[in-house]
């Protein structure tokens, strides 16, 4: 935080903006993640086929999309995969019904608690724009939704999916992309004369500290 406070502070083009956000060209972490977040909230993507679906148009998914969704209602993914965002509400272990088998070394929320009932257990992810976000899981393992799909049912579900099932499951999540925000990247105001010089190595090492 220190180091990013230094370096835009020491950037005079940052000043004005700055100044016509808040007030006055102030710069502190406060401000910095203030600006951060306008942004993120920008980051919407309305629009997708399943929302048209929800609110009456009953052409804007196909019938084998249909029938994934209602797939994924009756094997009970909804239990987790819920709410406007279809998950992201809650921590859930990886693995209820059958252990996930995988080399890495994340523990989920028991790195934090400390608990060994927390061990596996991670945030469950939202499903909107899931299409685009692979690859899938903590560890990044599936690299695929059709993989991703017939993981999550074996070890949290305990079912077996079949091929054409999979397929239907998969159509609907699809369904779930949105319109894609389009981002206008900005030109950046040049470093000044006191910008502090990053040092990449250098920061690691401190972070290890």
């Amino acid at each position: 935080h220190e180091h990013a406070v230094a370096v835009i502070s020491s950037i005079p083009g940052y000043g004005a903006y700055f100044k016509a956000a808040f007030g006055d060209s102030k710069v502190d972490i406060q401000r910095i993640t203030d600006a951060i977040a306008e942004f993120e909230r920008t980051l919407v993507t309305p629009n997708d086929r399943f929302d048209q679906w929800l609110k009456g148009d009953k052409k804007a998914i196909t019938e084998e999309e249909l029938a994934g969704y209602q797939l994924f209602k009756q094997s009970g993914c909804t239990i987790c995969h819920n709410g406007a965002q279809l998950g992201g509400q809650s921590f859930q272990k990886m693995g209820v019904v059958r252990p996930y088998e995988t080399t890495n070394t994340a523990e989920g929320v028991k790195a934090v608690s400390g608990r060994d009932q927390d061990r596996m257990k991670f945030k469950v992810p939202v499903l909107r724009n899931v299409e685009l976000t692979y690859p899938y899981f903590h560890d990044g393992a599936a690299q695929t939704l059709e993989e991703a799909v017939e993981v999550m049912g074996d070890v949290q579900l305990g079912k077996r999916y079949t091929k054409e099932e999979t397929a239907k499951i998969v159509a609907f999540l699809k369904t779930l992309t949105g319109e894609q925000p389009k981002i206008v990247y900005p030109i950046l105001p040049p470093n000044g004369p006191d910008t502090p010089k990053f040092e990449p190595w250098k920061a690691k090492e401190e972070a290890k500290k």
